[in-house]
């Protein structure tokens, strides 16, 4: 376990600007990868659905429900 402690400590020094900066020298790093997040949530499908299609898909059903529930709207049947 104390290699490993002092494998990190030794990783984490090699990243520039550690007088001016202190801990904030990794920011860019994390801007980065939430970047790479938000790319993959747009354009990465899974199956047939990137995430934002199963979140927009999501809020308009919580929004239908919720007019039914407001009385604004009157459920269809399912019968024809």
């Amino acid at each position: 376990m104390l290699h490993r402690s002092r494998n990190l400590k030794y990783l984490l020094s090699l990243v520039p600007g550690k007088r001016r900066l202190g801990t904030y020298r990794f920011l860019p790093v994390f801007f980065c990868i939430g970047g790479v997040m938000e790319w993959i949530m747009i354009n990465v499908r899974i199956g047939k659905e990137t995430f934002y299609d199963v979140y927009r898909r999501k809020r308009s059903e919580r929004e239908y429900q919720q007019k039914i529930t407001d009385g604004l709207i009157v459920p269809e049947s399912g019968a024809k």
